[in-house]
């Protein structure tokens, strides 16, 4: 099928359907856009249509319905062929079998031992690891400054730290992160050629599987022996299921953070009062995380979930075999969930807890808690370390990757001072 690649505007398609760019040049004017669009908005991805839900109480509800599944049979444009292999965001929603793409008691038996992996404790014993390497990146961010002061804090610090915590959980060496970075990188962008990401695709599975079956061979103490030894309800998990839990995972594991730190930073950055606040001790840094992650949420529209017969919500239908995206982003904006400013930045906001920004109901992100561990240790550290830390541009000057899914910058250049 035909699947433009424009780096013009986005224009609306038709009476209320608002065309995601995939350039992402505007991402606040498209986050207003869906808002005005209603509860429930038509949109264009890519020249696929599909709905999207807007609001958190209808989320909420959307997000628990067993009507709604991950089943991508269960989508009427797949199965008649529409859709295929050559839709650029193919590789989000046929994504091999894991704990993401399927539902209910399947779902509960591929994620479970992953959850046990994630518990509070689990995570408090990592804590000093997590700490180290922070601490490291930090020592890398003042040597790479250039003779102009100015150092990219996303390449030095914001990407490598949750590369490296992933892949210390997953068993993966250190040597081979920046090539798992430089293919997720290209996976998730709109300018990478889609027969170039199926080959991407086709390449993680070599890998993730080679590294199953050393980990079969030679259980260590990581999340990929776990998994491998995992007999819930006595079926172990099959070697396609490993793999398709750990490539998800890293993804996911590694993008979302990335995002939620880049973003607290950039909105402390251009907000000083609110940073104020919290060097003076008024707000601690959990609200600084809280309030990022509805203001500015680190995935914008997460993929994608299908109608298994009519669901109704309010004035609009969403038909047996149809698409649903969830649109974080203007969830989080909600001003019925958040009050009239709910566009400001405001570490003190009451609401600003009441998100869900990590999913809600059985497909929650596994690795919340993980990623809020992560920034929680990293952010404070960066402030402490460089109280002068500033924008080396103009906030406006900032741009976003070619991604529709995740809400990630080119690059954030900095002045430590």
């Amino acid at each position: 099928m035909n699947c433009p690649h424009t780096a013009a505007a986005p224009a609306d398609r038709g009476a209320g359907t608002v065309v995601i760019d995939p350039m992402v040049q505007d991402l606040d004017g498209e986050t207003a856009r869906l808002r005005d669009a209603g509860v429930l908005a038509r949109i264009d991805l890519l020249g696929v249509p599909a709905w999207t839900v807007t609001r958190h109480a209808e989320a909420r509800q959307l997000l628990l319905d067993p009507r709604l599944v991950k089943d991508i049979d269960a989508w009427d444009l797949w199965r008649s062929g529409t859709v295929t292999h050559a839709w650029p965001l193919i590789g989000m929603i046929d994504a091999g079998r894991s704990m993401f793409t399927v539902d209910g008691a399947e779902h509960r038996r591929l994620r479970t031992k992953t959850s046990q992996a994630l518990t509070p404790r689990r995570l408090e014993a990592i804590r000093p690891e997590i700490e180290k390497f922070t601490q490291e990146l930090l020592d890398a961010l003042d040597a790479a400054q250039g003779d102009d002061g100015v150092v990219d804090l996303k390449a030095v610090f914001a990407q490598p730290l949750p590369m490296r915590v992933v892949g210390m959980l997953m068993g993966v060496d250190e040597s081979q992160h920046a090539m798992l970075t430089r293919r997720y990188k290209a996976f998730f962008s709109m300018l990478t050629p889609q027969d170039e990401r199926l080959a991407l695709l086709a390449e993680l599975d070599v890998f993730y599987t080679d590294l199953v079956r050393e980990k079969t061979a030679r259980p260590t103490d990581d999340l990929t022996s776990a998994l491998i030894l995992a007999e819930e309800g006595g079926e172990p998990l099959t070697e396609e299921e490993v793999v398709g839990n750990l490539k998800a995972m890293v993804a996911a594991g590694h993008e979302t953070t990335i995002g939620l730190v880049l973003n607290a930073v950039r909105a402390l950055l251009s907000h000083p009062d609110q940073l104020r606040k919290v060097l003076a001790g008024e707000a601690d840094w959990d609200a600084v995380i809280e309030e990022t992650l509805r203001w500015d949420t680190p995935t914008t529209h997460l993929l994608m979930r299908f109608a298994t017969e009519d669901i109704t919500v309010g004035d609009e239908v969403i038909r047996k075999g149809e698409g649903l995206v969830v649109s974080y982003r203007a969830i989080g904006r909600d001003i019925e969930q958040h009050g009239a400013d709910a566009d400001a930045f405001d570490i003190t906001r009451p609401t600003r807890n009441r998100h869900m920004t990590f999913g809600h109901g059985p497909h929650i992100c596994p690795g919340a808690a993980l990623s809020r561990v992560e920034a929680g240790i990293a952010l404070p550290a960066l402030f402490t370390r460089f109280p002068g830390l500033r924008l080396a541009v103009p906030d406006e000057e900032i741009t976003k990757l070619p991604v529709m899914t995740q809400n990630d910058m080119a690059a954030f250049p900095v002045l430590l001072g």
